[in-house]
């Protein structure tokens, strides 16, 4: 797409948007909020999204397609068994977090205000009629998986996320810094399947 100097600043509004709706939440903040952080003025946020209410559906329908889209035909390949399907799905989340690191933060707030909207819903539906949860029910059924196949993508999920919510007051208590931080990361991408795979077996 060419860079134009309407394109910078619908972009200058969206990278805004995404760093206050983090900070703040979506009630909290407002159209002027969102306009100073951008360096521009609430006219021109209106003119390109008309309503804060749309601005925050643009970001959660891209938050979403980033979540899902990418990964969707890996958790329904039928060629892949369900470890596989974790190593690929956990590399793929650990690197869109440590680019985004803020995003957990994003997420847990909007769920915990309500603010969750009918494509997520929707999108957590394909991932519970998927391949991949086939094959995990499968392994209940022959005894291989001795608990809920829930729990185990509840234990993926908090294994990934758990790390980035708790990173800014570690940093700030000086447990680690960033570089520590990322290498750590960059372990559980190798560790997590690991350990999923021996849960599976030892159960």
């Amino acid at each position: 797409m060419t860079i134009t100097a309407e394109t910078t600043t619908e972009e200058k509004i969206l990278s805004a948007a995404r760093r206050i709706f983090t900070k703040k939440g979506f009630l909290a903040t407002t159209v002027r909020d969102i306009a100073t952080e951008a360096n521009t003025n609430v006219a021109s946020v209106n003119y390109y999204f008309r309503s804060k209410e749309n601005l925050f559906a643009f970001i959660m329908d891209e938050t979403i397609k980033k979540l899902f889209d990418k990964i969707e035909p890996v958790l329904n390949d039928e060629s892949s068994s369900a470890i596989e399907k974790i190593e690929i799905c956990v590399g793929y989340y650990i690197d869109q977090l440590l680019e985004n690191p803020d995003f957990p933060f994003f997420m847990v707030n909007e769920v915990l205000a309500g603010q969750t909207t009918l494509p997520m819903v929707e999108k957590i539906k394909t991932l519970t009629d998927s391949v991949f949860a086939k094959q995990l029910y499968a392994l209940q059924a022959d005894g291989v998986m001795k608990f809920h196949p829930v729990n185990l993508m509840w234990n993926i999920a908090g294994m990934i996320v758990f790390p980035f919510l708790v990173r800014p007051r570690q940093l700030e208590a000086g447990y680690f810094d960033a570089a520590e931080f990322t290498t750590m990361i960059k372990e559980r991408k190798k560790l997590i399947p690991i350990w999923i795979a021996q849960a599976l077996k030892g159960v």
